[in-house]
């Protein structure tokens, strides 16, 4: 179920009900969660992380190049093993890449991982175009539109299985930052009332 614009809404009470000691950030490209992440970590004083940067650096390769070398199948085990490994840290904001949700060993690590509260910024499909546009040398798939939209219609039930889903297209990045922190923090008033200012 998706969130209305001012609202975040939760799809598992058990994972807003324990101390959040982690926030997983997933959606599919333009959400906003190089934007966000960073944002909800510096108001949290946490750390932030892109699982992409970390493979890409471990790798010693961009993300397109390791596919090319090795297949989506051999990169989404390299992905999940990475996420499983940051997974088990504190004091974190953890943006996933937007395909990191497909791999249900994945999805199931973040949901049913102690203290970790998985979020959904969702985004439409056509709020992903104007977000990226420009950026079609960097994600050849954007020029491949019946390939995005079948992309992005198979990854959205699996985005909407997050615990909290945030509905981010008519929002700024602080209004997304307050509706995670009140979904992060219920028992907190002072995040029930709109989130401190960044």
């Amino acid at each position: 179920m998706t969130a209305s614009p001012a609202n975040a809404s939760t799809q598992g009470k058990q994972a807003t009900d324990a101390r959040v000691r982690r926030i997983a950030l997933t959606g599919f490209m333009g959400s906003g969660k190089s934007t966000v992440g960073p944002l909800v970590a510096r108001q949290l004083g946490w750390k932030f992380v892109d699982a992409d940067d970390v493979i890409a650096a471990e790798a010693g390769s961009t993300i397109p190049e390791i596919f090319a070398r090795e297949g989506e199948t051999a990169f989404r085990e390299r992905e999940r093993a990475t996420i499983a490994r940051l997974a088990g840290e504190e004091a974190l904001v953890l943006a996933l890449g937007g395909g990191a949700i497909e791999t249900e060993a994945t999805r199931s690590l973040l949901r049913n991982s102690p203290e970790t509260l998985l979020v959904h910024l969702e985004v439409e499909l056509a709020t992903t175009l104007e977000r990226c546009r420009g950026t079609e040398h960097l994600r050849p798939i954007l020029a491949d539109r019946a390939n995005l939209v079948s992309r992005y219609q198979r990854r959205l039930p699996l985005y909407r299985t997050a615990h909290v889903s945030v509905a981010v297209d008519a929002l700024t990045p602080e209004q997304v930052v307050a509706a995670i922190m009140r979904a992060a923090f219920p028992a907190d008033p002072a995040y029930q009332l709109g989130g401190h200012s960044l």
